[in-house]
């Protein structure tokens, strides 16, 4: 068996580091974290080694080359509380020769992994979200989180303000960094002409749309009620376990074929349906959406956002008055009165929309996420803070 070396003991890191990324799942299982999983992967292996240490979604364990990115999927042998239980993940970590260990948190079982390897390399963590629903397994988990934090040479947090509101990051703000997501706008700011009318034939003009799972914190029950008060026809695309629900909250209210729920739709396939849209609407209601990375897709797409004034990095993607209108969360009436105002006003979409497309490329982009998370590895590499 290979010993390992004491800190003491390694070589000097390199000014291209070995990174071992350490995820909850990846591609193509679908998720939020997931997709910046692999593009911020995707990107760095061109600058340096890339490695990558995920749970599988089930028992078998598997290696494979996804785009060039190694991706080893260990086996998970119990889910308890959404959590995937994987032993082997410690060996993993341990057996890296990796440079920096970047783990990406919410992940309980990366944190236990981690702790449990020994892993003598640097230790980078983005921290995507708070803990928000599981309170009281999160709350026994605390000090072992804090003691992970503690340990790492930096932690990045995706907006100024989810920096500035997390109660766990308080307690770590010499070592946070904000790295705002980033997305390969390339794919978003152009579409055929063609799937675009194609979709306006189909369902008409004045089309909002909006995009996520039909779950409890996306607050599509407010916005389908907002529809109520709006000319206009809703699009959502997405699926979940509140698909019933919301089908019948919109018989209800007698929305009939203004709310059309779409079902899941892949990126590519998605694209056709922002162009086609003159108001995107990310209606969340609590801190379990940090970001709202489908934001910038439609920022991308030229499309003017309302979102929520949520204590998250929310309403930093998109900024009130700049890019898109923010209301309050949970407030139907301030919705209609957002999505009138845009529908009623074409030349106030169109600048809004422009300006939403030029946010996204000078702080969106994929690149500059990684180029931004290159020269934390750098710093990090050789001990600079």
């Amino acid at each position: 068996m290979k010993a390992e070396l004491a800190p003491s003991q390694r070589a000097p890191i390199t000014d291209r580091p070995k990174v071992l990324h350490v995820g909850k799942f990846y591609p193509p299982h679908m998720g939020g974290i997931e997709t910046h999983l692999q593009a911020l992967c995707e990107q760095l292996r061109q600058s340096l080694p890339i490695g990558v240490v995920v749970s599988s979604d089930g028992v078998e364990a598997s290696r494979e080359f996804l785009r060039g990115v190694p991706v080893s999927r260990v086996a998970t042998r119990l889910v308890l509380a959404s959590t995937p239980l994987c032993p082997s993940m410690i060996g993993e970590i341990r057996r890296s020769d990796a440079d920096i260990v970047h783990l990406h948190l919410p992940n309980p079982m990366a944190v236990l992994a981690y702790l449990a390897s020994g892993h003598p390399g640097k230790l980078v963590v983005t921290y995507h979200s708070d803990t928000v629903r599981q309170r009281v397994l999160g709350a026994f988990f605390q000090p072992l989180l804090h003691r992970l934090l503690r340990r790492s040479a930096a932690i990045i947090a995706t907006s100024p303000g989810y920096r500035r509101t997390s109660l766990v990051l308080s307690r770590h703000l010499d070592r946070c960094h904000v790295i705002p997501y980033g997305i390969p706008l390339d794919q978003f700011e152009y579409c055929e002409p063609s799937a675009v009318d194609g979709l306006r034939k189909k369902y008409g003009d004045r089309l909002v749309i909006s995009v996520g799972r039909l779950v409890y914190y996306k607050g599509f029950e407010y916005l389908i009620r907002a529809m109520a008060k709006v000319n206009g026809k809703l699009l959502i695309a997405g699926d979940g376990p509140l698909r019933p629900s919301l089908e019948k909250l919109s018989r209800e209210l007698g929305l009939g074929e203004r709310v059309v729920l779409l079902g899941e739709i892949q990126n590519q396939e998605l694209i056709p349906y922002y162009h086609a849209a003159d108001v995107f609407a990310l209606a969340s209601v609590a801190r379990s959406e940090a970001f709202g990375i489908v934001q910038i897709e439609a920022m991308a797409s030229g499309l003017p956002v309302i979102n929520t004034n949520l204590d998250s990095g929310v309403p930093f993607v998109s900024r009130d008055g700049e890019t898109g209108l923010t209301v309050p969360p949970k407030d139907s009436d301030a919705l209609a009165a957002a999505l009138n105002h845009l529908l009623d006003n074409p030349e106030l979409r169109r600048s809004l929309g422009g300006a939403a497309r030029a946010r996204a490329r000078q702080e969106f982009s994929v690149a500059t996420m990684a180029s931004r998370t290159f020269e934390l590895y750098s710093q990090v590499a050789h001990g600079r803070r």
